[in-house]
């Protein structure tokens, strides 16, 4: 199911479709919704007009993202409530000044904001130690983060456990594209799937030994990097922009990566200059 065949049908048949999406019965629906079965039936196959109101209170219950919730307003015959907002434009000042804020402060380790079809929308200065690994076609705006870690001229031949690494990623889009039925997802899913890969990837994400979290193990001076990455979203979004960012921070799995970052920054410091990171600046 996409988001471009949904939004060519009724609204009944947008509901049917998402409720068969998360698996859910009328009957499910009905009573998570505290409507009744014959309500929520004759919404359905369109006997009933929803309101406004039961459109969003449907949505909500449905756990829709803010782009889908406006689509089935249009559906419906109702305006869109959720703003689309430029992250330049004037009224984002404090959104962009967070997203520096967390940014800077992460340094000396790589962070970076995506987008919700992780496209890049920025990184810090410490972003370009992978950034430099990767071939600078993939960082042509808009680069793609999923793309640039697994594209054979990208992060991939310098990543020690690519199979793993591959998988968590696949694993992380494969969830994403579950809740929200995005085409372009499920576009960049099946590109980056047929990347090749010289290691065999886990069926199901184990730890290894010692191993709390995936990590991800670059190759570096003859020896590794080893990170792993916490992601951070927007708490309380009211427009569609604001909600689909993602900021993903990297932090050191092991001292000699922290020792390794932190003489980088020790040099940047000395040298006055940064690593460059191809991005649209927010």
């Amino acid at each position: 199911m996409t988001t471009t065949a949904l939004s060519q049908r009724p609204v009944g048949e947008l509901l049917r479709q998402w409720r068969e999406h998360r698996r859910l019965s009328q009957l499910d629906l009905a009573i998570q919704a505290d409507i009744s079965t014959r309500h929520l039936s004759f919404l359905e196959t369109g006997r009933s007009k929803p309101s406004r109101e039961m459109v969003l209170h449907l949505s909500e219950e449905l756990d829709l993202s803010l782009r889908e919730r406006n689509r089935l307003l249009l559906a419906a015959g109702f305006a869109p409530v959720f703003s689309e907002t430029t992250l330049d434009a004037p009224r984002m000042a404090a959104v962009r000044e967070a997203l520096r804020q967390i940014l800077t402060g992460h340094d000396p380790y790589p962070a970076v904001v995506v987008d919700g079809r992780w496209n890049l929308v920025e990184g810090n200065a410490s972003l370009g130690l992978l950034t430099a690994l990767v071939d600078p076609e993939l960082l042509a705006a808009p680069a793609n983060v999923v793309r640039a870690s697994l594209h054979p001229r990208g992060l991939a031949p310098h990543i020690v456990n690519h199979g793993e690494w591959r998988g968590h990623l696949l694993g992380r889009l494969r969830r994403q594209i579950a809740l929200t039925a995005d085409p372009g997802l499920e576009a960049l899913y099946a590109e980056v799937r047929a990347y090749p890969c010289d290691q065999p990837e886990p069926e199901v994400e184990l730890p290894g030994p010692g191993e709390i979290v995936v990590p991800l193990r670059l190759r570096h001076d003859g020896g590794e990097l080893a990170f792993f990455s916490t992601i951070a979203t927007f708490g309380t979004p009211l427009d569609i922009t604001v909600a689909e960012l993602a900021i993903e921070s990297f932090f050191p799995a092991d001292r000699r990566t922290t020792e390794i970052l932190m003489a980088a920054t020790r040099h940047e410091d000395r040298d006055g200059e940064e690593v460059p990171v191809a991005s649209s600046k927010v």
